[in-house]
């Protein structure tokens, strides 16, 4: 019968959308992007926490004959729908991983260019990860001097995480550090707040935040967070 296909996608492009007559996804997600959806499409929706059952279901769609989108937010690959999709995809589906933003990128555009040198993005949430791990790497990022990214930093249910992976940064990194959190970046509702390690407010963070901690040679320009690129160029 062929090769079955499967698309993975972040919010662009929206051609792929178009071309394809069943999209599964977030419920959240794909209220984002029905306006790019063709007439007819039929779309599957799930909850927050089932992500693996939606990348289940669309590969049952794509066995059945479909082409399928897999819809999520940021960039497929990032924390996102690539993954589960990956692993439980045989050899026959086509797998197309379409690259979108991640939510680090987009954070970082905001606040100036606080990713200019090496830096570590990691997951606060133990949902799935023991503390212990995360701690391990915060720690290893704080004693790196890397330019540390947190996803996922705080909610209801995880409200001491990010306070914890704070004060590990702040063993190593004077209090006037800068330090940026971004709430639903290029999205209704966005919020830009440019801060320090020593002023940031954890209790003011959520779940549709961003949170970026600089290293010890990130500054704050003109309003903006900016860490050089560490080199200087040499002519040859």
């Amino acid at each position: 019968r062929g090769r079955r296909r499967l698309t993975v996608r972040g919010r662009r492009p929206a051609c792929e959308l178009r071309r394809v007559p069943v999209v599964v996804g977030l419920a959240q997600c794909l209220d984002r992007i029905r306006d790019l959806l063709g007439p007819g499409t039929r779309v599957l929706a799930s909850g927050v926490g089932a992500e693996e059952a939606g990348a289940r279901a669309a590969l049952e769609q794509a066995r059945q004959g479909h082409a399928v989108a897999l819809v999520g937010s940021g960039d497929a690959g990032v924390y996102a729908m690539a993954s589960p999709a990956l692993q439980e995809a045989g050899d026959d589906i086509d797998v197309t991983v379409v690259p979108g933003i991640t939510a680090s990128l987009a954070a970082a555009a905001l606040l100036g260019a606080p990713l200019g040198h090496d830096h570590a993005v990691i997951s606060l949430s133990d949902l799935h990860t023991p503390w212990e791990v995360i701690e391990r790497r915060v720690r290893a990022a704080a004693e790196g001097d890397f330019v540390t990214v947190f996803y996922n930093p705080r909610s209801h249910g995880r409200d001491w995480q990010l306070g914890a992976a704070l004060a590990i940064l702040a063993r190593h990194r004077p209090p006037a550090t800068p330090a940026g959190v971004v709430r639903n970046a290029s999205r209704p509702g966005q919020q830009v707040t440019l801060t320090t390690l020593g002023g940031l407010d954890a209790r003011a963070v959520d779940m549709l935040s961003i949170v970026i901690v600089g290293a010890s040679a990130t500054r704050a320009v003109a309003g903006r967070m900016v860490t050089p690129r560490g080199y200087t160029w040499q002519p040859q």
